[in-house]
């Protein structure tokens, strides 16, 4: 295991990213899946290794925008929004079932229509739980992991994740509470400011934007039927570390250490499965993309390039 701290100062030395973005501009694009019109962001060419990105709640991929054009030069980046987020389709949970296995059905399906079968994937908060299913279902097509705040131990759950876990335990009694709180701009907000150490690098249309989308109508239905479904991913964790284990893929862990949600131990936890894991601890919060892009695209670029992507 080898661990980082401090890293902000890390710059891309080298590059020039206005030139990497001129020549391989993201593009914005919709597939039809299971009769859903799903949207995702695709940048760089088409024959370069593949990095699927896949975001957290209540985002969508949108939170790659700042990253993906400094990749773009070497790998193709593919960046879905789910069903029921971002500028995917929304159907009603009463057609739709809103589970994690049902997103990660959608996504492998979307990948397989678009002829991608070998990837790394960039796992952050929801993005784990679907990243880590398409691992165990098919760990020949993963090439490496980038997690970041994606809990795959329960000691990576904060105090916080009490309500939630008074919810798995008794839907009725708990829904309300955590209805009002997706319905709140005060929460939103702090969603991207808690435990941040720049907050002037956080963009406020973030969480305005995606206040906006929860309050749409029927959003928080589905919210929280999948906040429901989140008690599944806890059910499936030994499974993921024994996937670890077992296949041993190369890791690179880059995580906002002030996280209110995602714990330090977290992060380290997952050395006792990979033991290679590269492991970063960054000054951001849950979002660490929010504050920490450069350095994370420039620990992703080293990274990658010292692993078969291909």
């Amino acid at each position: 295991m080898a661990v980082g701290a401090g890293l902000a100062t890390i710059r891309l030395h080298g590059m020039n990213t206005p030139c990497v973005a001129a020549v391989h501009p993201t593009e914005y694009r919709t597939i039809e899946v299971s009769g859903l019109r799903m949207f995702y962001r695709e940048a760089g060419p088409k024959g370069a290794p593949a990095v699927v990105l896949l975001h957290g709640f209540p985002s969508s991929s949108r939170m790659f925008a700042t990253l993906m054009p400094l990749l773009a030069d070497r790998y193709r980046l593919i960046a879905p929004d789910y069903p029921g987020f971002g500028h995917s389709d929304a159907p009603p949970p009463a057609r739709f079932a809103y589970t994690f296995d049902h997103l990660t059905e959608c996504v492998v399906q979307l990948l397989e229509q678009l002829g991608i079968s070998r990837y790394a994937l960039y796992l952050q908060d929801y993005g784990g739980p679907i990243g880590l299913r398409m691992a165990v279902a098919q760990p020949a097509r993963v090439t490496a992991l980038v997690i970041q705040n994606a809990v795959t131990h329960l000691e990576g759950l904060s105090g916080a994740w009490a309500a939630r876990q008074a919810f798995w335990n008794d839907r009725a009694s708990h829904e309300e509470p955590l209805r009002q709180a997706l319905l709140s701009v005060d929460v939103a907000r702090q969603r991207h400011l808690a435990g941040s150490r720049r907050a002037e690098r956080i963009d406020p249309d973030t969480w305005n934007d995606e206040y906006a989308f929860l309050s749409r109508p029927g959003m928080d239905r589905i919210q929280l039927d999948l906040q429901y479904d989140y008690r599944t991913n806890v059910e499936a964790y030994p499974r993921w570390q024994a996937y670890l284990r077992e296949h041993q893929p190369p890791t690179l862990v880059v995580w906002g250490k002030y996280d209110p949600l995602f714990t330090v131990a977290g992060a380290l936890a997952i050395a006792r499965e990979v033991p290679a894991a590269e492991i970063h601890l960054l000054n951001a919060g849950h979002f660490a993309l929010d504050e920490e892009v450069g350095t994370i695209a420039f620990l992703m670029r080293r990274f990658l390039a010292g692993t078969a992507t291909q």
